[in-house]
């Protein structure tokens, strides 16, 4: 039984729409059911109305005709033979029964494949499946379609696996030349039997292969029914090899050699056609239609080139192929005496030639036999006896089919060492193909042999579906009805027990006794039979013996059968086998008898009874699968169905009694420990997590699991040691629920790899906004420091140059995407391969005739070598871009700059130029000039001063004058020669440090089943499950426990995050304490008249309030705020950073764009009654802030700077311009009632930045200080 991994699942792709329900409501009916194949019969017996043995035929014969050859009884697989390609072994449909259970598919040979490989690897056991029927019912068929479907869906692509699946795939051709032939029932008939079985290690990757030979077929059998009775007597104690009937063949190899041997081969072996040997021709069938042997003889070929045959054995296995068609050839006559004379001596010559041996003594072992007489137990004369013609003949053929025996199991073991296992194996399929029963018109002792071993086959089937299911059932101490059944066990104790003696033992006594004569032999044979009779399937008659076996009654022919029991060559033939110079040839009758020893040989019978010994053991160990083969007719008609054939195969096979048995039991049983083994994860009481936790004993355990599924009571059964359930069906829901708790498990993984996902992928978005956010502190800052140290102090600055997210970029105009970078290349014929380091737009001073300079727009680019000058102009309504100026960087003498904040740059070339030198104005001047300065290597020099000389044509200089005029907005003016700039910051400042961005928490996943709400940092809302301990499994002795870790470990760790909107925040963990509510105070024992009651100040705002002193445009969690708001204070964080609330919304703002707004005035608290109360606290002193002039656009965006160094650190954010304050007069600070007065600092302590004034009337040189934002914080902290 193979449960499936998807049982219960749709394909993909279709989705099935709700069914309507309810009264009144019936589906609409599918026209599409009229087009679909109707089913013939019932695909599984067990569900048959009426059971017998007609009703099984009836069904098996309408599947049949519909083209459906396969039917189940349960879990046995009845296979009836089409002669016909049905087109059912395609890849497509190999692939359609991966991983399906039989209830999923219909019913094929590839499901007993898959239920044999999945049950190997789920269950860890042993698996075999067995094939019996008769010859022609396709049992060599369903064995070769379970290896290939095997060999196509077991793990691994390794080339040490997939070279055992190659070869164990090469068996069938390799064997099937040598061990099958056409019969008149079966153009393939297997005359061997084979059990092959295949290794795999513990992840289910075959690792090699073994192949059991039995008996090898030594006697040419009859027409197989009785309607045959008539023909072809005299050939019966013949061997395949030796002769055939009329219209058989011998073994397939003998013609595929013949027809398709080399020419170096018939060269070497003297091979001709079919046609000219005995053993070939002899039953005139020379073509089979179907069969193609030179094609075959390739394929055999290359089945050898698998399985790893050097060239040389094959050599000599067709030497000794060569060998035996030669004997046959081998014709005597009889002399005047009577005595045997070889006819052609060249055929003994060519004989002696492939054998490596002497020609005379070829003849002399062929026509004599060496007697030796013995008296009193002492060796006495030795004679040489002269053969007959038939005599001669018997000799020849019995070396002939003994070489070709030993040379067959010579192949299979050399198989065998090929397909050695690579691994440790862990457990191995076992596929049994072997002969059918026959029942022939003059049955011998090869018909003995064969039905001894169905019979043993029988009896296993008996003994695992039958018997010892009843059995089971009795002891286990389950319900159930018992059935009745033919027990055959009677049949194999009368043929192979030796007390009383069986027919196998009195055989053998009878070949001890009189070895010599073979007639006397047969003679004794039958006196001992004579106390068989007693037993009532064992009749004696005269010549001839019947046994009634399962399939039928058999009358066998006692005449010969002594003699084919002895199973041995006379001694001169072995002689001379062991004499000849060929290796190979000594190798097959290595294994000969010690004349000297004392022992009994073992006898034919007694090798066949070992072999199915071996074989019941190997199969008793596995846990079998079955195919019953059926043949339908005899004519290998793909139409004729016999009925009365059939109906004789139905009972001897015993299907009927396996409907009853597999309707009347349980279907699957195992024991409590490997059911609670299997299944404990599907019970929320005997697992956790993975692991096993029932504390009680197996069966309470299995109980429970069953229970938890919601299995119907009536479907299992608890026995003593084990747990039976009665359906297929009920199993497979098991392993669907057994596989879906996994599928759900992944799922939950998934779940969790997807919340790790987000949580990476947060941290690695944090990570590039840092690294957005800072990258200028590597490149970026190296670049604008490297300008800075260009201009070494010596020029003011603007304040747009020192912000902090100030960046070099270059190319400002995207040169190489933009489509106007497109048309500036062109216009300087720029190569692709040309980079492009600054571009920009610029002003040009340029010259006009008979009027002064004037400033006209330009766009200015710099490669690694060349300057380039490029103007838009207009003409006739059309714009056209074109290049103004090319300077080549070396030209360049020194770049000449003012001392003042103005943007003009001056490019003093070398040598004198008609144009002059450029006169640029521009916004990135620092950043132009160190890319110039490092293009050059330093070459250029830089000048600054107050005033800057350039020649404005070749022979003309020319002074530009550059003077501070705070009346200027912005910028700077030029005016003939003069540019008036208004003051910028020290020559000596440098760029603002970045910004200090507030650390962003990752959110917390709130949704979700395996996390509560609340995320991890959230408050634990019920305490968590406590895990349970983890038991031993039944069966084994130590927990495999893993490393989870604990989440009670994790839950002790406390943490202190910062909080986020909506969360409120105690008291202690603020910088500032609330302000309290006073309530009215608890008045002391006084004199009376008691006090009046005191009014309750009004109630102020909870938190401090803070206005905005400059606009904020915030990101993600920040709080944009526009100048004069005015926001209450919510938090307090250390790193300059405060949760503010405005209105309904809250967010983060930096600290120093905030000031406080001071608090009113409040009244102090009652003085005691004893005491008179102090005067009235005098006003707070005003605060007047006086604003200067208003700052620009650039200003507007940077921080305040501090000018005390009681005042709190700046955070590292953009710096806002500060704008001037009148001074809060000499009155000092004013005080706080209910506090020390503030002292008021001294102005020296100013520090050292100066402001420069906007113009005369301005109140210019007024320090640049924010008196109430000092006292504000000097006063909370003391209130601290």
């Amino acid at each position: 039984m193979a449960p499936s991994k998807k049982a219960g699942k749709k394909a993909a792709g279709s989705v099935a729409k709700p069914a309507k329900t309810g009264p009144g409501i019936v589906a609409k009916a599918d026209w599409k059911e009229g087009f679909k194949k109707k089913q013939s019969g019932v695909s599984d017996m067990t569900l048959l109305t009426t059971i017998s043995n007609e009703s099984i035929n009836e069904n098996l014969q309408k599947r049949w005709t519909n083209g459906e050859i396969y039917t189940y009884i349960g879990s046995v697989l009845i296979s009836v033979n089409p002669f016909r390609d049905l087109g059912i072994y395609t890849d497509a449909v190999l692939a359609s029964y991966r991983g399906k259970n039989r209830l999923e598919v219909p019913p094929h040979v590839y499901s007993i494949a898959e239920s044999a490989y999945y049950n190997m690897r789920a269950y860890k056991e042993n698996q075999c499946v067995i094939i019996s029927g008769e010859s022609g019912a396709g049992k060599t068929e369903a064995a070769k379609r379970i290896m290939q479907y095997i060999a196509a869906v077991s793990e691994g692509q390794d080339s040490r696996i997939k070279e055992v699946k190659d070869m164990v795939l090469a068996t069938n051709p390799l064997l099937e030349s040598f061990g099958c032939a056409k019969t008149l029932r079966n153009n393939n008939s297997s005359r061997h039997g084979k059990y092959l079985e295949i290794m795999f290690n513990d992840r289910a990757e075959p690792v090699g292969a073994q192949i059991t030979n039995y008996l090898l077929e030594k006697a040419c059998s009859l027409v197989r029914l009785r309607t045959y009775t008539y023909t072809y007597f005299h050939i019966l104690t013949k061997g395949r090899v030796v002769g055939q009937i009329t219209n058989e063949r011998n073994f397939h190899i003998f013609y595929q050699f013949t027809k398709g041997a080399t020419e170096d081969q018939k060269e070497m072996f003297g091979v001709q056609g079919p046609e000219a040997y005995a053993y070939t021709s002899r039953s005139e069938c020379l073509e089979v239609p179907g069969i193609d042997d030179v094609e075959d003889f390739h394929e055999t070929i290359k089945a050898m080139q698998i399985i790893g045959l050097t060239e040389q054995e094959q050599t000599e296995i067709f030497r000794m192929l060569a060998i035996i068609l030669w004997l046959g050839n081998m014709q005597f006559e009889e002399m005047e005496d009577g005595n045997a004379k070889i006819e052609d001596s060249g055929v003994t010559d060519f004989i002696a030639y492939l054998t490596e041996t002497d020609s005379a003594l070829v003849n002399k072992v062929m026509t004599t036999k060496v007697m030796e007489t013995q008296r009193g137990g002492r060796r006495g004369s030795v004679y040489d006896v002269p053969l007959n013609p038939a005599q001669a003949s018997a000799g020849r053929d019995a070396l002939s089919k003994a070489i070709y025996n030993n040379l067959f199991e010579w192949i299979v073991s050399r198989v065998n060492i090929s397909m050695k296992a690579r691994a440790k194996t862990a457990q191995l399929i076992g596929v049994l193909d072997i002969y059918g029963f026959e029942i022939f018109q003059n049955n011998s002792f090869e018909q003995l042999c064969i039905n001894y071993v169905n019979e043993k086959l029988q009896q296993i089937f008996i003994e695992l579906t039958l018997k010892t299911e009843q059995e089971e059932y009795v002891r286990e101490q389950i319900k159930w009805t018992p059935i009745n059944y033919f027990n055959n066990k009677i049949v194999c104790d009368l043929i192979e027990e030796r007390r009383p003696p069986g027919i196998f033992a009195a055989l053998n006594d009878a070949c001890a006794i009189a070895h010599a004569d073979p007639a006397a032999a047969d003679d004794s044979f039958i006196q001992r039979l004579a106390p068989l009779s007693s037993n009532p399937h064992f009749e004696s008659r005269g010549g001839q013996f019947l046994v009634k076996h399962y399939a039928g009654d058999v009358m066998y022919t006692i005449s010969g059968m002594t003699d084919k029991n002895k199973d041995s060559l006379v001694k001169d033939i072995l002689d001379l086998m062991a004499g000849s110079g060929n290796a190979f040839l000594k190798t097959l009758f290595s294994d000969r008898p010690d004349p000297n020893s004392k022992k009994r040989p073992p006898t034919a019978g007694d090798k066949i009874k070992a072999s199915a010994g071996a074989l019941v053991d190997n199969l008793m160990k596995a846990q079998p699968s079955y195919i019953r083969t059926i043949k339908p007719n005899e004519n290998r008609s793909a139409t004729e169905y016999n009925s009365k054939s059939i109906l004789h195969q139905i009972k001897y096979l015993g299907l009927q009694e396996n409907i009853r048995v597999r309707r009347a039991g349980f279907a699957y049983r195992n024991t409590f420990e490997k059911m609670v083994e299997r299944f404990y994860l599907l019970s929320p009481n005997t697992s956790y997590a993975g692991e096993y936790i029932w504390q009680g004993d197996p069966k309470s355990g299995c109980e429970q699991i069953l229970k938890d599924t919601g299995i119907a009571r009536d479907e299992w059964q608890l026995g003593v040691t084990k747990a039976f359930i009665k359906n297929p069906e009920t199993l497979f829901a098991l392993e669907t629920m057994r596989d879906r708790y996994w599928h759900n498990m992944a799922a939950r993984i998934q779940r969790a790899w997807r919340n790790y996902m987000r949580y990476k992928n947060e941290a690695a978005a944090r990570i590039q906004r840092f690294w957005k956010n800072n990258k200028e502190k590597l490149a970026y800052a190296q670049v604008r420091d490297y300008g800075h140290q260009v201009l070494a102090g010596r020029k003011e600055r603007r304040r747009y140059s020192l912000l902090s997210y100030r960046r070099f970029a270059g190319d400002y105009l995207d040169i190489p995407n933009s489509p106007l970078g497109e048309t500036l290349m062109s216009a300087c014929n720029l190569q692709a391969s040309e980079k492009v380091l600054f571009s920009a737009r610029i002003q040009l001073l340029v010259s006009k005739l008979g009027r002064s300079s004037k400033p006209s727009p330009r766009y200015l680019i710099i490669t690694e070598k060349v300057l380039y000058i490029v103007v838009n102009t207009a003409k006739d309504g059309n714009t056209q871009i074109t290049l103004d100026r090319k300077v080549t960087l070396s030209s360049i003498r020194n770049v000449a700059m003012s001392n003042l904040r103005d943007d003009w740059v001056v490019l003093n070339l070398v040598g004198m130029s008609e144009e002059g030198d450029p006169v640029l104005s521009l916004s990135f001047k620092t950043e132009m000039v160190a890319c110039i300065m490092r293009l050059t290597h330093g070459q250029t020099t830089l000048v600054i001063g107050p005033q800057i000389e350039y020649s404005k044509k070749k022979d003309k200089k020319q002074m530009i004058t550059f003077k501070k005029d705070e009346t200027i907005p912005r910028d700077d003016v030029y005016k003939s020669h003069v540019v008036a700039v208004p003051s910028g910051e020290p020559p000596d400042s440098l760029s603002r440090p970045a910004a200090k961005r507030r650390a962003v928490p990752p959110r917390p996943i709130t949704q979700g089943k395996l996390l509560r709400a609340g995320g991890p940092t959230g408050p634990k809302t019920t305490a968590p499950r406590a895990q349970p301990k983890p038991q031993v499994l039944p069966g084994h002795s130590a927990i495999h426990a893993t490393n989870a870790p604990s989440s009670v470990a994790a839950s002790n760790i406390t943490s202190n995050p910062s909080p986020l909107r909506g969360q409120t925040t105690s008291a202690t963990t603020r910088s500032v304490p609330l302000p309290k509510r006073t309530t009215a105070a608890a008045p002391p024992p006084a004199p009376p008249p008691p006090p009046p009651p005191i009014r309750e100040p009004t109630p102020e705002p909870q938190n401090p309030t803070y206005k905005v002193l400059y606009e904020f445009v915030g990101q993600e969690g920040e709080m944009s705020l526009a100048k004069d708001d005015v926001v209450e204070l919510v938090q307090k964080e250390e790193n300059g950073w405060w949760l503010v609330r405005l209105g309904s919304q809250e967010g983060w703002a930096p600290s120093n764009y905030l000031e406080l707004v001071p608090p009113k005035p409040k009244l102090p608290p009652p003085p005691p009654l004893s005491r008179r109360p102090p005067p009235p606290a005098p006003a707070a002193a005003a605060i007047r802030r006086t604003v200067g002039s208003e700052p620009n656009e650039a200003e507007s965006n940077l921080r305040p700077s501090s000018t005390y160094s009681s005042a709190p650190a700046i955070s590292p954010k953009p710096k806002p311009a500060i704008p001037a304050k009148v001074g809060a007069g000499s009155g000092g600070p004013p005080k706080i009632p209910g506090r020390p007065n503030v002292p008021t600092l001294p102005s020296r302590n100013a520090g050292p930045s100066k402001i420069a004034t906007s113009n005369a009337s301005s109140g210019g040189g007024t320090m640049q200080m924010d008196l109430a934002a000092v006292l504000a914080k000097r006063a909370q902290r003391l209130e601290e």
